[in-house]
């Protein structure tokens, strides 16, 4: 069934990159890299700092509080920013926009996902090459469309860098939603057939903003919990914590790589 722009607020997509509140005219270049790890583990963030590998050296502010931003040095390489992007596509995609304001140009993110198929095993690392668009923010930084790409130079970098660290890895597309509680066994089967690998909430919205800023993003998902069968488990993916370390490196590597 096809629906117009008067059914569909959604798809009343403006093309103007200017809008009423620009984050540009109120976060200003920082003396930071230009290169940002936005990381979704934050035990992993918490255990940097508390190690001491983490410096905070500004921080973003929502109504939640404080996003702080780190800086952190790879071993025998460059300093690299670091933060917590939220939970969800408006919050990233939000603060991402602040970031590119403060004068970030290169950004990979490294989260979890839910795994549709039950072969991702708990850890299994996939690269998104693209996104299925069942979220709303995507929407106001690029025209409708079903799918939206991930940027091929960013895919071959984080790539390239998990066959240097032997991390073995599958590469395919993922469904962004806005809504975990209705991932319905029907959609969970139609997004399958259309070659899903994973599930996730923020993909699509940051490759979208990128796209309209023309900043290089590309993203490591962390196969989670598993919704391929009749009932949803959980397999404690949270408590992973070495791979989810690992995998923030390999993100740093990837930033600094493309940066």
């Amino acid at each position: 069934m096809e629906y117009t722009p008067a059914q569909v607020p959604l798809l009343e997509f403006d093309p103007n990159p200017r809008a009423l509140i620009n984050a540009d005219e109120h976060y200003f270049p920082l003396d930071i890299p230009s290169t940002l790890v936005f990381c979704f583990f934050h035990e992993v963030i918490t255990k940097l700092v508390n190690d001491g590998i983490a410096r905070q050296v500004h921080a973003l502010r929502s109504e939640m509080g404080a996003h702080p931003l780190y800086v952190i040095r790879l071993v025998d390489g460059p300093e690299v920013c670091l933060m917590h992007p939220g939970v969800g596509a408006p919050m990233s995609a939000a603060l991402l926009e602040e970031a590119i304001g403060h004068g970030i140009r290169t950004v990979v993110a490294v989260g979890g996902a839910g795994s549709l198929h039950q072969e991702l095993t708990l850890g299994h690392v996939v690269v998104p090459t693209k996104a299925l668009r069942d979220e709303g923010t995507s929407y106001h930084y690029v025209a409708p469309n079903r799918w939206i790409e991930a940027q091929p130079r960013a895919t071959a970098a984080i790539t390239a860098i998990l066959d240097a660290h032997h991390i073995p890895y599958v590469a395919g597309a993922t469904w962004t939603t806005d809504a975990f509680y209705r991932e319905t066994r029907d959609k969970i089967a139609q997004r399958r057939a259309e070659g899903c690998l994973t599930v996730e909430m923020e993909n699509a919205a940051l490759l979208a903003v990128a796209q309209l800023r023309g900043i290089t993003m590309g993203q490591i998902l962390y196969s989670g919990d598993d919704l391929s069968g009749v009932q949803w488990d959980s397999r404690s993916w949270h408590t992973h914590a070495s791979l989810r370390e690992q995998l923030t490196y390999i993100a740093a590597e990837a930033a600094s790589a493309l940066g």
